[in-house]
């Protein structure tokens, strides 16, 4: 008799095999329903607008004068910046309802004018500037043009998606705690952080002006390049210079991409060009606890965190406290009066600063006065810190569960250093990873902005082509620490919808399901199974 006679509807083994079919075709099933309304649900203009309208450049002088820099090219800006005639909103429908038009147009946005460029429109950011998901209660969350299931990053959401989708070539965005950097990275392109108060702030409704920068985002780096100098009124004719790369290893441990894909590339690529010193190595968390003595009152001793990461939290909530002072000063009376209707997550960010009392204030200032010195010595003026811009990919748009406070962790760990030395920062996309995009930051000290820009423009193109010989090489292992590998595989957060897969130490291929919005599931599957991941 043949094996296969042995096969009858009464041997188990066959209904094994019939239900694991069964449910890979239920998997692909929903994958492709998911991708199908994902596609559908995409707003017109991607949702990046608040309101459209047209801002003509400054005539062109005449011949011989050389052409404005930004001729010809269009911007977009947040809904916090002021333009004539306009209400600015702030993200907020309820405070665009209790405000008066702009007397007067933002100096940033008559700089882009004054340099030829067209402004088409006010763009969808998080209320007040407090958010870094993009998420808006009023205006809805605009698509992220490169994973529509996925949020756009904000605050500054609809000024990323815009570039992204290519509906501007440009566009001026503000920063507060990452609102620039956030969206260029989820959204897989540059984003620019000037050094603080280097760009006028004067027509832009301030969040919390010890932190605050107006900054812009681009798709390429050329727009980028010459957007940054108008808005830093740059000679352009002054002498280029290369400098060194500093690459701070602790901080690409916290990332979920390996380093090969990030660190390797960035050496790859100084041993290619000339005038580039080969790399320097600098453990970032430790330095701060050296060169920071006043964030010794906010550092929280814990057992369980490495490389230096408690110090760069308590550089964060320092950042964090600072922000809500300052936002409560701000605004505090408005936000008692109007009790605005807010996104549960911005809700809780802005009470949380309203109701804050802050006995420690000048402990704050005295980490935000020390920081900038700190990074100076370390980076001096030819230095450059490698960072990752953010440690996660971009969170499911509809989830049901909420983020892991872990997530926070990291992400505002990154994003502090900028913040809190005022230093300038560049986000630069580094393709994919998972289906998601990433970026790797450049971030120089405070005032070096020509330098840090001129050095991404320099450095760009062999970057990218090193990004893509990368991604088409074999999968690389991930290595970025001393973490076991199997413990970081199953840390990875498992968002809402998702199949995620990782190998046990017995080699059992396990499978999570999440599916139609249920807790989730773990299954074991034979080896032999053909499985489905959906980013």
């Amino acid at each position: 008799m043949s094996k296969l006679s042995k096969l009858s509807a009464s041997n188990p083994r066959v209904w094994v095999i019939v239900g694991v079919g069964l449910a890979g075709i239920l998997i692909l099933a929903e994958v492709q329903r998911r991708r199908i309304k994902a596609k559908s649900s995409v707003k017109k203009d991607f949702g990046a607008f608040v309101e459209r309208f047209e801002l003509l450049p400054f005539p062109e002088p005449p011949p011989p004068g050389a052409r404005l820099p930004l001729s010809g090219l269009t911007f977009a800006i947040n809904d916090n910046i002021d333009v004539k005639g306009y209400v600015s909103g702030h993200g907020s429908k309820d405070w665009k309802r209790t405000h008066e038009a702009a007397e007067k147009t933002a100096i940033v946005v008559t700089t882009m004018l004054r340099n030829g460029a067209t402004c088409v429109g006010k763009t969808v950011m998080d209320e007040f500037g407090f958010g870094i998901l993009g998420k808006n209660n009023s205006y809805g969350t605009p698509t992220n043009p490169q994973k529509p299931s996925h949020v756009p990053g904000g605050s500054s959401s609809g000024s990323a998606v815009a570039v992204a989708a290519q509906l501007v070539d440009f566009a001026i965005g503000t920063d507060t705690i990452g609102c620039i950097r956030v969206p260029a990275s989820f959204c897989g392109i540059l984003g620019f952080r000037p050094s603080h108060g280097i760009v006028s702030m004067i027509g832009v409704s301030p969040n919390s002006q010890s932190l605050d920068a107006v900054g812009c985002l681009a798709f390429d780096p050329s727009v980028l390049h010459r957007v940054g100098h108008s808005l830093l009124q740059l000679n352009p004719l002054e002498p280029k210079r290369t400098g060194c790369m500093i690459i701070a290893d602790d901080l690409f441990q916290l990332s979920k991409v390996p380093m090969q894909k990030t660190v390797h590339v960035v050496s790859k690529v100084t041993e290619k060009l000339s005038g580039y010193q080969p790399p320097k190595h600098v453990n970032f968390g430790q330095f701060i606890a050296s060169n920071v003595p006043s964030l010794k009152k906010f550092h929280q001793e814990s057992t369980s965190e490495q490389n230096g990461i408690s110090n760069l939290k308590a550089l964060s909530s320092v950042m964090l406290l600072l922000q809500r002072h300052e936002f409560k000063t701000n605004h505090e009376e408005w936000i008692k009066c109007i009790k605005p209707k807010l996104g549960p997550d911005i809700s809780d960010s802005v009470w949380a600063a309203i109701n804050t009392t802050q006995e420690n204030v000048r402990s704050l200032y005295k980490v935000r006065m020390e920081m900038p010195a700190a990074v100076q010595s370390l980076l001096k003026d030819d230095g450059i810190l490698v960072i990752p811009t953010v440690a996660d990919p971009p969170p499911k748009l509809n989830s049901k569960t909420s983020l892991p406070a872990q997530f926070y962790d990291r992400i505002y760990a990154l994003l502090s250093i900028a913040n809190m030395s005022g230093g300038c920062q560049v986000a630069i996309p580094f393709g994919k990873h998972d289906d998601c995009q990433f970026s790797v930051s450049f971030i120089a000290s405070h005032g070096n902005d020509k330098f840090l820009l001129d050095t991404v423009l320099d450095m760009y193109a062999s970057l990218q082509e090193e990004v893509n010989t990368i991604s088409s090489s074999s999968p690389l292992p991930f290595t970025n620490g001393d973490i076991d590998a199997a413990e970081l595989l199953k840390e990875k957060v498992i968002y809402n919808g998702g199949l995620s897969l990782y190998f046990d130490v017995a080699n059992i291929c396990m499978a999570q399901f999440s599916m139609f919005n249920e807790p989730s599931v773990l299954v074991e599957l034979p080896l032999f199974c053909i499985c489905v991941y959906d980013c």
